[in-house]
């Protein structure tokens, strides 16, 4: 039986979402790999006991997380039921609708069908009575945003989450969005957008819309899909998500591209006695709009050495400009390859 540390509040920071009564923990754990059917249960559970007993209280899921889509959603559940049950009001557990998971016009994008009936089997999956937080996954360029709005406006009305939030919208389709979900009364509180070191599109575009509008983002990708690691400072290895093609820009070709960059910042981070990752972390987390960073993991150990991140949080004007100076000489990276 699975108790929880007693301890686990005692050095984990948790941020407030805006102006919403809501915090997060500053790192969260994403189950988007490593926790599909295809994935050892026993480490799933291992991880996510690791995680809340450091005091990661944001588990962030998706309906179509897997292999196969859907399996994350069912895994998960079977660790609340089996573990995490008597600690369900000390969680916040978030799902997304909006990328394909059935077959058919209605099991992908963002019309009212298509969300509300996302929602309903996802909570089936996991066995939850309600999420926390729901979002919409990706903005859909045929359905009009107030549709979309309208269905997670439902969802909340029906009980079934208790805030909605935004996932890969741009600065205007943000903006568009969070003025119907004032109207609505809607509690509207966060988006998650791709956003690391190597990936700063949304510094420019969406922060300072969410900034202005008193939200929050908590940030996924926030480690390059493991770019922004020790995984690649001595080439790409062979068991690599780089090598095994499964996730577009991570072709060796565009990974090759970023591993003089990636040594570089590496020197930055010893000299932090930080790990590469950890620095990564502490980095997206200077962004007084993010709120967390999420991070995935195939062990439990992962889990501890980046939790380490909240250690040494601060940067200083010349750690900063170095940084600068370094991804300023790095070549984009072709996210939509």
């Amino acid at each position: 039986m699975y108790r929880a540390n007693e301890q686990r509040y005692d050095k984990m920071v948790y941020n407030r979402l805006g102006v919403s009564g809501l915090k997060l923990s500053a790192i969260g754990l994403g189950l988007w790999n490593n926790f599909g059917s295809v994935d050892p249960f026993d480490t799933q559970r291992a991880i996510v006991h690791q995680a809340f007993d450091l005091g990661i209280t944001y588990f962030d899921l998706a309906n179509n997380y897997g292999p196969v889509p859907g399996s994350a959603e069912e895994n998960f559940g079977r660790i609340m039921a089996s573990d995490m049950k008597p600690y369900r009001d000390e969680m916040v557990i978030a799902s997304k609708a909006g990328y394909v998971m059935w077959p058919g016009p209605y099991g992908n994008w963002g019309s009212r069908k298509s969300i509300i009936a996302s929602a309903n089997q996802s909570l089936k999956r996991t066995g939850l009575d309600y999420f926390d937080i729901f979002y919409s996954h990706r903005p859909d360029p045929a359905t009009d945003p107030e549709e979309t709005a309208l269905a997670l406006d439902q969802l909340v009305h029906d009980g079934k989450t208790l805030y909605v939030g935004i996932s890969n919208y741009n600065g205007a389709q943000t903006k568009v969005m969070t003025d119907i979900f004032r109207d609505l009364k809607t509690p509207f509180i966060i988006h998650q957008p791709r956003y690391n070191m190597l990936n700063r599109q949304v510094e420019d575009d969406v922060l300072p819309i969410l900034t202005a509008e008193n939200k929050a983002a908590v940030s996924f990708s926030s480690l390059c899909q493991g770019l922004l690691t020790d995984k690649y400072l001595h080439g790409i290895p062979a068991n690599s998500r780089a090598n095994k093609g499964t996730i577009p820009f991570l072709e060796p070709a565009q990974v090759e591209q970023t591993l003089t960059t990636v040594k570089r910042l590496n020197e930055v981070a010893e000299s932090r006695h930080q790990s590469l990752a950890q620095m990564a972390l502490a980095w997206n987390l200077r962004q007084p709009a993010i709120a967390s960073v999420l991070i995935g993991a195939s062990r439990p150990e992962q889990v501890v050495a980046n939790v380490q991140a909240l250690d040494h949080l601060a940067f200083t004007a010349t750690e900063l400009e170095r940084i600068e100076q370094i991804l300023a000489q790095q070549t984009p990276i072709n996210w939509k390859a």
